[in-house]
Formats: C-alpha cells, structure tokens, sequence
C-alpha cells in the first residue's frame, strides 16, 4: 500500500531508511491481520494468542497514513515544486479510490456484485486524504502538521458538524457526511459499507508532513527529538489509559486489565489508539535509520514498492484460503468471503493460529520475492514512466 510515501510517491534519489524499513514491517503485520480475515479468526478475543493477533496489526492504518505524509514531504523536498507535488497527490489519490472500488475489492470477494457488497477501506481512505493534501501542502510544513495535530486531538467535534445544519438541509447532507466522520446512525449512499472515515486520518498524515521536517535534520537532533515524541506518547497513553481504563473496569466478569488498556477504539480511531501506535513508531525512527541485516534488507525490499505489494497480498491470500481450505475439508468455501473482510466462518471452519502463521509466512515469502523481482525490473527500467505510480 504505497500506504507511505508511498502508496504513493515515486522513487527519489535521495531516500530515508527508516521509512523504508517501518513501512514495509508495517505491510508484513499487515498480512497478519488479513490472513486472519480468512481464517475466520474474530478480531480479537478472550485469549491471549488471538487478541494480540489482531492488537498488533493496529499499527499499520496509523503507520501508513502518518508515513504517506512524510513520504509526501520527502518527494517534495526533492522535486521543490508544489504545483508537480499537488497534481500528483490528486492523480494518485483518485487511482487509489478507483483500484479501492476495483480491482481491491475484487480481490477480497473474488465476485463482482456491486449490489452485494462495496468497501470503503484503506485504500478509499488514503485516497481521499491525499486529495486533500494536494491542497493542504501549500502551507508551510509546520502549519500543516500543527493543522494535523488539531484534527487528531479534537476530531470528535466533527460529529456535530451535521446539527449546526437546517433541517431540511441536515436530512440529506448527514448520509454523506458519514464518509467524513460517523455521527448518526443513517444509511450510507449507495450501500457503501464505510470502514475508514476520513476524520481523524487527514489528520494523521498531515501530521506525517508535519514530520518530514524533523526527518531532513542532523541525525543526532532527529534522533532526540523522534525519542522525545515517541516516548512522551508512550508515557501519556500508558498513564492516562490506565487511569481511564481503571475507572472504566466492568462490574462483573472484567476481561484482563491489560486486554482492556489495549482494546482502544479503532473506527475512528481515539486518541489513545493514536498515542499507543504512532508513539511506538515514531520512537523506533532512530533505530530504523542504523538497523542493518538480512531482515532490514526484506523489509526495505517491501517498503519501496508497496503499491505492488498491496495489490499482491489480497488475491494471494485469497487464493491461499482456498486452497488449504480444499486441503483440510475438499471445498474452497468461497461464499465465505462474498462480503470480505466483513469474513464470518463458522466454528468447525475457522483456522486454528498454528495455520493462520503458516500460511501467513508462506505468503510473505511468496511476497518478498515477487517484490524483489519487481523492484530490480523497476530499476532496470527507467524508461517505463508507468512504473512509477505501481
């Protein structure tokens, strides 16, 4: 998912590592979380081995919004044209809307019925936030990202936004309004099954843009400044969700405190689930920038083609469902997944864990190879100017 820079931006000359690197460990947690779609694993749980199967993908959607932002900041610190820099966020940002309606659905349900089932996913999301940001980099990076910061902070505030409206005018604007920020319970136009808003994730990755600035200074001050946010978000959500979880313990039958502490609201996201996973990320810059091996070699392979990734992984981990599902019971189970990754199996169906990260580790490496090839072929083929928006 060139869901950093790079759901997005095209190659430069003049990369940073730790992009790369957290990108694409983000994108192979990723998989985690959709190969437990098709298990049929619920998201979450009472034990320990299934809820933090889940808990740590809830890094990705964060990671890839804040670093598409920084991915953005980069691309233009290079190119220096804001014109160039905006007409690409827009083109790229309405081709990620159309592959989310297209082939990304596709691949999840293997069907076409629009009449069924349509997803505004992840994809839909970052699409739409770079629209947006196509407009917003023309202010200066730090307004941009104080202008993300306010957004994060206070995007609760957007739900009232429809009852400042006439009445008249609020019934038929409210429904749209749900693709911006859930605040009735209404129906979506055209049965669009809203996942991703865009409230607070524009703020998200305007705080990323915000944040390629800090990434361009000396390395010992970036590194200073990357620990200070990073722990103090730690800190915060650490000391403030624990209050707050605390209070908030059930009368009776209280699952663990740890699973409730974590268990932070994702649709949208609050601002403790921001804290606990943006704060982590931005802490591990540092680290990311030095990390050298074999692993930091696959991770980065990944990281800088991750539109080709993304719109790998889906299919493949369709297909893998099918076929260990015809391997174990003689039958794909295909109306499984019409309205995929809204996926129900029933009990005798699903995975157990053990198969979950096998099949999870066999696509990844399927994956990396296939990303490795591509990269080389994108290299070695400068001339193919297609190329650089995959």
């Amino acid at each position: 998912m060139s869901a950093a820079n790079m759901l997005v931006m095209p190659s430069s000359g003049n990369r940073v590592q730790s992009i790369d690197l957290l990108r694409g460990a983000i994108m192979v947690l990723m998989v985690i979380d959709h190969v437990r779609v098709y298990s049929g694993q619920p998201p979450g749980g009472d034990t320990a081995g299934i809820f933090f199967t889940r808990w740590i993908t809830h890094y990705c959607a964060p990671g890839f919004a804040f670093f598409a932002g920084s991915g953005a900041f980069l691309y233009g610190n290079t190119i220096r044209n804001k014109s160039v820099l905006s007409r690409y966020l827009l083109g790229r940002g309405l081709l990620l809307v159309l592959l989310e309606l297209t082939l990304v659905r596709f691949s999840w349900t293997f069907n076409v019925d629009y009449s069924q089932f349509v997803l505004a996913g992840i994809i839909w999301m970052l699409g739409w936030c770079m629209v947006l940001m196509s407009a917003l980099i023309w202010l200066k990076p730090v307004v941009v990202g104080i202008i993300g910061l306010a957004i994060m902070c206070g995007h609760q505030a957007f739900k009232f936004f429809p009852a400042i409206l006439p009445s008249g005018l609020r019934a038929s604007f409210e429904p749209w309004w749900q693709f911006v920020y859930p605040s009735a319970e209404v129906n979506i136009p055209f049965g669009i099954a809203v996942l991703y808003v865009l409230v607070p994730w524009i703020g998200v990755m305007a705080a990323g843009y915000g944040f390629g600035k800090i990434l361009l200074l000396e390395p010992a001050r970036r590194n200073r400044i990357c620990w200070w946010i990073g722990l103090s978000a730690i800190f915060l959500f650490l000391v403030a969700g624990s209050i707050i979880t605390y209070e908030h313990t059930p009368a009776e039958n209280p699952k663990p405190f740890i699973f409730r502490l974590l268990n932070q609201g994702k649709y949208p996201p609050t601002q403790f689930y921001l804290l606990m996973t943006l704060g982590p990320l931005i802490a591990l810059v540092p680290f990311a920038e030095k990390v050298k091996g074999w692993l930091a070699k696959v991770l980065i392979t990944i990281g800088r083609v991750p539109l080709f990734y993304y719109l790998l992984h889906i299919p493949l981990i369709h297909l893998s469902a099918w076929a260990l599902n015809l391997i174990r019971e003689g039958h794909t189970y295909q109306q499984f997944y019409e309205t995929a990754p809204f996926t129900q199996l029933p009990p005798e169906h699903r995975w157990g864990l053990g198969l979950l990260y096998l099949v999870f580790l066999v696509d990844v490496a399927i994956l990396y190879f296939a990303c490795r090839w591509y990269a080389a072929y994108k290299s070695a083929h400068p001339e193919k100017k297609w190329l650089k928006f995959i």
